[in-house]
């Protein structure tokens, strides 16, 4: 458990650093004052949270500050971790055991993270006992395929790929057929690259989407967006396009450790009320960690 809580501690280190090291110096033994809260307001927002959550956050802990009587800052710092715990969903992992295979659709912009994170879910899922399998229908970006084939080799995950600018319904199409034929449990489809702002590549992955199904009538079983944390408030429009275009299930925040704006997550949950299922906090496959707010939350606030 210690290990874990340092791993938090340590992925989120220059989002502490930025914002929300700043913020936990405002608690001392001061006096809460107007400038208490204009300088909590401004570090909520530097820190990526949005203008929005940083004013119903700042409304929640005005009432109950003065529900409470507090008037030392240092006493309401509790009344923030929790405040900020309240606005992240404990997430519910999908119980996929109802279907052989399941599959699950990774959809993200260009560079998100997602061929890697494909890899790390498979290690995680295999580790359980699970036999998986990868799909590479990324086939528009020539390193993909490759670097998810040696993904595979190294974790000794099977992965079926195309060749070079096949279809990628096609691929999607051919790996669900061969989780069917080889029983595995699950199979993890890594989709080509999408900007949001591109129609004709958001209607391509619909019909990677739509072809999925008739592969596996009910498939996907779920679809996964891996957002690159460094993205901060961008990440925002990415997730509600794709959320609208495939019908998005749950939020993988990649390449945490590497940002300065996890704040970001509070913004994801509030507009979109997509849970957040894991997190990236490092380069090793065992550092895709399922998402934890308590654990999220103190590591940001630690001192």
């Amino acid at each position: 458990m210690a290990d874990l809580i340092n791993k938090w501690i340590d992925g989120l280190q220059r989002t502490r650093k930025a914002t929300f090291g700043k913020i936990a110096q405002i608690f001392g033994a001061s006096d809460i004052t107007a400038d208490t809260w204009d300088e909590l307001e401004a570090l909520l927002i530097q820190a990526d949270l949005g203008v929005d959550a940083a004013s119903d956050i700042l409304n929640n802990l005005k009432q109950q500050v003065n529900r409470q009587g507090i008037t030392r800052s240092d006493e309401f710092e509790q009344l923030l971790r929790q405040e900020l715990i309240n606005r992240l969903d404990a997430p519910v992992f999908p119980d996929f055991s109802a279907h052989t295979p399941a599959v699950i659709l990774l959809v993200g912009v260009n560079g998100s993270g997602k061929t890697t994170t494909c890899a790390k879910l498979g290690k995680r899922f295999s580790q359980q006992g699970k036999k998986v399998l990868l799909s590479a229908a990324d086939t528009f970006r020539a390193a993909a395929v490759d670097q998810l084939q040696v993904w595979g080799d190294r974790l000794g995950l099977p992965v079926i790929a195309g060749a070079p600018e096949a279809d990628p319904g096609a691929v999607a199409y051919d790996s669900v057929q061969a989780a069917v034929a080889r029983k595995a449990d699950l199979c993890l489809i890594d989709t080509a690259g999408r900007l949001h702002t591109r129609y004709n590549l958001m209607e391509e992955l619909k019909k990677v989407y739509r072809v999925v199904g008739k592969a596996l009538p009910g498939a996907p079983h779920a679809v996964w967006l891996v957002l690159d944390s460094t993205t901060g408030q961008n990440a925002l429009n990415q997730a509600r396009a794709f959320k609208e275009a495939v019908q998005v299930t749950g939020v993988i925040l990649a390449k945490l450790d590497t940002s300065a704006k996890g704040g970001m997550a509070f913004s994801i949950q509030k507009n979109l009320g997509l849970p957040i299922l894991f997190a990236g906090l490092g380069e090793k496959p065992e550092d895709l960690t399922p998402f934890d707010r308590e654990a999220f939350v103190d590591g940001m606030l630690s001192r």
